[in-house]
């Protein structure tokens, strides 16, 4: 498949909110880095909107890459520890505690 269809935005948004909703949730496990987890969550909601912004403009090529922006700056904080996640399948990290 070479095209971005309504359906496949769809999905990625369903993936991208739970796993927004799941990090927003979780402990920081480096409480020092609070201002960091702070700064991840508010570049993630960004990155949401944009995607939003860009679906409602019919332009799906730039809301799925500003999708895949929002779920990069979601794997890069699960891994280093800003969000206590374990879930292989919304994130890059394993499923054990």
């Amino acid at each position: 498949m070479k095209a971005i269809t309504k359906e496949k935005i769809d999905k990625y948004f369903a993936i991208t909110q739970e796993a927004y909703e799941m990090a927003k949730e979780s402990d920081n496990r480096l409480p020092e880095l609070k201002e960091n987890r702070i700064d991840f969550l508010d570049m993630i909601e960004r990155y949401i909107s944009d995607a939003k912004h860009f679906e409602e403009k019919g332009d799906f090529v730039d809301a799925f890459a500003a999708l895949n922006y929002a779920h990069g700056w979601l794997d890069a904080g699960a891994r280093l520890g800003l969000f206590d996640v374990h879930d292989s399948r919304l994130f890059t990290v394993d499923d054990k505690e």
